[in-house]
């Protein structure tokens, strides 16, 4: 078993030290970040138990015909597939038959999906559909076997914030309970349906940043506003270290919220608002991991959402959506605020990957354990590092 193998490398006392008092514990190991045997183990045992993020909706466009695109999740082959009715569902991205990858490239398709091996057939529901000289030579269908049986396996899905998540163990409690906090402590922002209005745009919306570190680091960077002055100058200008309080609540939600967010005053941006954000609190705005790999932000006129693709365990991609608020904001005359929110977001996230991937060097320091804490600055990555020590010291004693 996964764990059992994981044993050689990370221990249970490892992750209990995580588990101490912030002024007593250490980070997790070095292992846990250059490990590709820790990296499989912990899509095993971690990331596959709950809910993760494989890609967005809004990259399958909605036409009259179906459209797939295959995502790879850590080595996991998946299909997304939008099917004529406007559904969006997730599968594994194999043949029943012989275990043959069955869709390669994104795109539209007219008919069934066919695999290259054999030439059995799908339709976008997953179901089998054609099973050409099964019985023999000219014998398509056969009594012996049931095309019912043996259809795409499908993953438990959901779209939320135009984000779809997968629960690849198929066991985890329901994706709604386990958003519903989030969706509840931003309601004094967004209101009952604000995230309803959100759009998507070909204009300032989209951005990919492969970066070479392990996922882990991307997330524990994010959750704290403690390196803002030295490795973000700019950003620091208009939302100011002293202007941040730290957020940690359940057990899968941790981040950093600012007082006086100012982008549209220093970028000279105008957008449309969410309709139900208070007036007296248009600065201030909030940027929350969802545990394990969505990174969140929120402010008054625009929102992100950024999957953290683990590739490898020192290699990952960071892929970006930028959503405007109403089908107003997608009016020709906001392309420019549009492109300096963009822009504004891309050099504050290319400035992180010199510290990620300086501290994945630092992982191959016999010199380092894990580091320590901060008791005030570092309590949100100290939340994040918690969390993964309880899943993984699950898994070990399992």
């Amino acid at each position: 078993m996964n764990s059992r193998v994981s044993q050689q490398l990370i221990t249970v006392q490892q992750v209990d030290n995580v588990l101490n008092p912030i002024t007593e514990s250490n980070g997790m190991p070095n292992l846990a970040y250059t490990s590709n045997e820790y990296f499989n183990f912990e899509r095993d045992n971690i990331l596959s138990k709950t809910w993760v993020c494989v890609g967005f909706a809004s990259d399958l466009p909605k036409t009259k015909n179906s459209y797939v695109k295959p995502v790879n999740f850590m080595g996991m082959p998946l299909v997304m597939m939008r099917n004529r009715d406007g559904l969006v569902q997730v599968f594994h991205n194999v043949c029943s038959h012989r275990g043959m990858q069955l869709v390669h490239d994104e795109g539209a398709i007219e008919g069934v999906i066919r695999c290259p091996y054999h030439s059995w057939s799908y339709d976008l529901n997953g179901n089998l559909k054609g099973t050409p000289h099964v019985g023999g030579i000219g014998q398509h269908k056969d009594a012996r076997f049931k095309c019912e049986k043996h259809g795409l396996k499908a993953l438990r899905s959901a779209i939320w914030m135009d984000m779809v998540f997968v629960n690849i163990s198929g066991d985890a409690a329901t994706f709604e309970s386990h958003i519903a906090p989030l969706v509840e402590r931003w309601k004094p922002f967004l209101g009952e349906n604000g995230l309803e209005l959100i759009r998507s745009s070909n204009v300032g919306s989209h951005f990919e940043l492969p970066v070479k570190s392990n996922w882990k680091l991307t997330v524990e960077n994010y959750c704290e506003a403690y390196h803002l002055p030295w490795v973000h100058p700019a950003l620091n200008t208009y939302s100011k270290l002293e202007d941040h309080y730290n957020i940690m609540f359940e057990d899968r939600f941790a981040g950093q919220g600012s007082y006086k967010y100012n982008l549209s005053a220093t970028a000279g941006t105008h957008l449309p608002k969410f309709p139900s954000w208070p007036e007296d609190q248009l600065r201030h705005a909030e940027y929350v991991a969802v545990f394990p790999n969505v990174l969140l932000g929120i402010q008054a006129d625009h929102a992100f959402a950024m999957m953290i693709d683990p590739i490898a365990p020192e290699q990952t991609i960071e892929r970006l959506r930028l959503y405007y608020v109403s089908d107003e904001s997608l009016n020709a005359k906001y392309d420019a605020c549009r492109e300096a929110t963009l822009e504004s977001w891309k050099v504050v996230f290319a400035e992180d990957v010199f510290a990620v991937e300086n501290m994945q060097k630092g992982r191959h320091s016999p010199g380092f354990s894990g580091g320590v804490f901060s008791p005030e600055m570092d309590l949100p990555t100290h939340f994040f590092q918690k969390w993964l020590a309880t899943q993984a010291k699950a898994a070990l004693e399992a």
